[in-house]
């Protein structure tokens, strides 16, 4: 009934009057976007510099899809695949250089990545470098298919099989290749060594997804959207083992930001390592489009950490990286509670790049600092439209915060 009422409601409104509630009509967004390039896609032949770009599906695993990304375009493309240099585009900006992104596909075992064959070593090539490269694609039909969008992986353009795949000029980053001829450094270590080296954590993500490093006879293709969140979780936790040896934060915190209609929160409590994500969204959002009410979701782990993935999702471990290095910029340890509030304007899901740099741009703002918990919440609720009495309600770490301090307060001093 809510899925027809609201195709009614799009044929009332044909993207003039917003009736959904959003602050740019999603149909309109993809259907420009798409008139920007359909003519130079709508083709067999696509030539132009990848970002570089790969991607790597998941539908049929072990058995996947896997190829690069090509725009119709030549030069400088790094952007159109590097989310650290979304901060500060528009929603429209990013869908319209993604959009034009096309994806070639072939089938392949995810084994398949060490016996090579020239189509996977081009793939493998372009996930390594640090530059964009030059490419030929020749597919068995034409482009087809909208924008592919997820909250993990970045959006993407129409897909076609390959026929034929041809590169030049592919530049290989020294760091990555050198972690890929060492057969026997396992993928964990390579993740943490380029990490630590200053590679962009995308491009991190991009290699493991490839198969690039790891011990050889275990290398495979890993789908594009679990790498993301196998690397975020990974250098996040090597972070959470620094930040348990720093002495505690001595005062709350608080970080503010706004980026593409969602609100952040970042609270740092003076306490051991604790930490949660809450995400509140609201109706005719993404995740929330038929809800009357906003809708509310929160993972979170004490000093000991979780063993079960969190139910909030890939963005979790992404927004966890990103306090953490704050944390180790500050050589202090604490807790931290991250409120997000997503509003209609927030039309599409674009990945989590969002929450990893969004976060990261918040914390590089200058926190308000504060005495008392209760004083660090009345700040909240004049930046976040959701009252500070729910965000507790559904906290985990903030009641067991707050029910400690009143049971501390019953200790007498000795």
């Amino acid at each position: 009934m809510e899925s027809s009422n609201l195709k009614g409601l799009c044929a009332a409104c044909k993207g003039s009057k917003l009736l959904c509630g959003k602050s740019s009509c999603p149909i309109l967004v993809r259907f420009y976007s798409r008139m920007k390039t359909h003519e130079l896609i709508d083709k067999e032949d696509i030539d132009g510099s990848s970002p570089p770009s790969v991607f790597i599906g998941r539908f049929g695993y072990p058995k996947v899809l896997v190829g690069p990304m090509v725009p119709p375009v030549y030069g400088d493309t790094q952007i159109m695949d590097t989310p650290e240099m979304w901060v500060g585009r528009d929603m429209e900006e990013i869908i319209d250089f993604r959009y034009s992104l096309v994806r070639g596909t072939f089938k392949t075992d995810i084994h398949n990545v060490i016996s090579g064959g020239k189509l996977i070593d081009i793939t493998q090539e372009l996930a390594m470098a640090d530059a964009p490269a030059d490419l030929e694609a020749k597919f068995l039909k034409r482009p087809r298919g909208g924008i592919s969008f997820s909250e993990e992986s970045q959006p993407f353009g129409p897909s076609a099989p390959l026929r034929k795949l041809s590169a030049s000029s592919i530049k290989l980053d020294h760091r990555i290749e050198k972690a890929h001829y060492d057969t026997d450094l396992f993928a964990k270590e390579a993740v943490l060594g380029l990490y630590k080296s200053g590679a962009y954590v995308s491009r991190i993500q991009k290699a493991l997804s490839a198969g690039a490093f790891g011990i050889r006879r275990r290398r495979k293709f890993v789908p594009t959207r679990w790498s993301i969140t196998a690397v975020d979780s990974t250098i996040s936790l090597d972070l959470i083992d620094k930040t348990k040896q720093y002495p505690l934060m001595d005062d709350f915190r608080i970080y503010f930001g706004d980026f593409l209609d969602n609100r952040w929160a970042v609270i740092l409590l003076p306490t051991s390592w604790r930490y949660e994500l809450i995400e509140a969204w609201y109706p005719k959002t993404v995740w929330n489009p038929f809800g009357s009410e906003v809708s509310i979701i929160n993972s979170w782990e004490f000093y000991d950490g979780r063993r079960k993935y969190a139910e909030i999702g890939g963005c979790y471990y992404a927004a966890r990286l990103a306090v953490n290095e704050l944390l180790q910029k500050e050589r202090r340890q604490a807790g931290a509670v991250i409120l997000r509030e997503a509003h209609p304007g927030y039309i599409m899901p674009i990945g989590v790049w969002n929450v990893r740099e969004h976060v990261r741009e918040t914390l590089r703002e200058q926190p308000k600092k504060y005495i008392t918990l209760k004083d660090a919440m009345l700040d909240i609720s004049n930046f976040m439209d959701i009252p500070v009495s729910r965000w507790i309600q559904v906290s985990a770490v903030l009641k067991d915060h707050i029910q400690q301090r009143r049971i501390d307060d019953f200790i007498p001093n000795r």
